[in-house]
């Protein structure tokens, strides 16, 4: 089977309300503001925490902490999905100090990542008050993360990247494509090749292990994704190239089955990688995200099969969240409706956001409070909710950073 049906939960079949989806975005944004406590910005929530992490501090990057809550409540108040509010410029000094003490704690110098070093905090800051120091340092960090053995988007090299994707597109500045370029040309050089499957794909060392991750976090189709959305930085031979890599490995590792399709969470070479998991970090609504930008129609009809299978597979248990929940699989329904205009997909992003809706508040019963983190959390939900809406498509942070 192409996915564990004990993960995922019956879809409630509510019928799209779009002034309970405003009341959902303006419950959760009042509440993270009536939250927020200057030293201690917010409250851990107990599925955010590991063990030996110290609750006494607040949780800062931009995957589960204060970062990314800031960087959401500023997009919401910026796209219109939210009245205008604090917007914290004066916190980005105590978030770097916060971030480099957590950051110590990790064996190897991390402070690049994109999802919980400086580099997100660094450029919510430079697009408040551009200046060289901070451009500098920006510049440093995603040049000395171009060869992370990482090879991944959190950690690793396709997450700077994508930063530097950013501020090309922000600033239009030549080093950033420069860097990006440089980047990608140090990706090729890394490729690996299958001849299991006759496709390439990345290794990745992660948490003291060797992995070959293919999802949309750790894996190919994030590094591709990055690819997709920079092609015009890239020489059109280069591009070719890439498109021709990207269409392989996607094609040769899918697993189809009764007319559905889903991936792998590695490329083994001496067997299946189960069990297959139906999430944006691991699975289909993840390769449908992002895939959906690709130039050429030639992986459309296994796009469609994988928003098929995450709407067969239904809600996801764990909640309403982007990285592993509801929220995040929704993405895939909304970014199908942009590629090919059928109303259907749309209509499944909206029963997700409705059934999402319920699941937030559900779990801040259960909790006594909401979940405050963008990745993972409440506030990532309520960008969804947005995009159901305005029946738009922009990942966070993936697919926009600079609203």
């Amino acid at each position: 089977m192409l996915y564990e049906p004990e993960r995922h939960e019956a879809l409630s079949g509510e019928s799209w309300n779009e002034a309970l989806a405003r009341e959902a975005i303006d419950a959760i944004v009042s509440d993270a503001r009536a939250r927020y406590v200057a030293n201690a910005y917010w409250p851990w929530h107990p599925k955010d925490a590991e063990p030996g992490d110290d609750l006494t501090q607040p949780a800062v990057p931009l995957y589960f902490g204060a970062a990314g809550v800031i960087w959401a409540l500023r997009h919401l108040q910026a796209v219109g999905a939210a009245d205008r509010g604090e917007r914290y410029e004066t916190r980005f000094d105590d978030l770097l100090q916060r971030n480099r003490a957590w950051l110590a704690s990790l064996p190897a110098d991390e402070s690049a990542s994109l999802l919980l070093g400086e580099t997100p905090i660094l450029l919510m800051a430079q697009d408040d008050e551009p200046n060289d120091v901070r451009a500098e340092r920006l510049a440093t960090l995603i040049g000395s993360n171009v060869s992370h053995p990482a090879r991944e988007l959190m950690w690793g090299s396709p997450g700077t990247m994508l930063a530097a994707l950013f501020l090309h597109e922000r600033f239009a500045d030549e080093r950033w494509s420069t860097l990006f370029r440089r980047s990608a040309a140090q990706l090729r050089t890394e490729l690996v090749w299958s001849e299991a499957y006759r496709c390439h794909y990345w290794t990745q060392d992660l948490y003291g292990r060797k992995s070959s991750y293919l999802d949309a976090v750790h894996g190919f189709v994030a590094t591709a994704s990055v690819l997709i959305r920079g092609r015009a930085l890239l020489d059109a031979s280069d591009w070719a190239q890439w498109q021709s890599v990207i269409a392989t490995t996607i094609e040769r590792t899918a697993v189809r089955e009764h007319g559905l399709a889903n991936w792998p969470a590695q490329l083994l070479e001496g067997g299946v990688a189960r069990p297959y998991l139906m999430q944006f970090c691991h699975g289909s609504p993840g390769f449908v995200i992002c895939l959906a930008d690709l130039p050429d129609a030639s992986l459309d009809e296994l796009l469609i099969a994988a928003g098929d299978a995450t709407w067969q597979a239904g809600p996801l248990a764990k909640g309403a969240n982007l990285c592993h929940g509801t929220g995040g699989n929704g993405y895939a329904f909304l970014k199908l409706f942009r590629r090919t205009g059928d109303q259907r997909w749309l209509d499944r992003a909206r029963a997700f956001a409705m059934h999402g809706i319920r699941q937030t508040w559900r779990d801040r019963e259960h909790y006594g409070q909401l979940r405050y983190s963008l990745w993972t959390g409440d506030l990532g939900f309520a960008i969804y909710l947005w995009d159901c809406i305005r029946a738009t498509a922009a990942f966070p942070t993936l697919d926009v950073f600079y609203p």
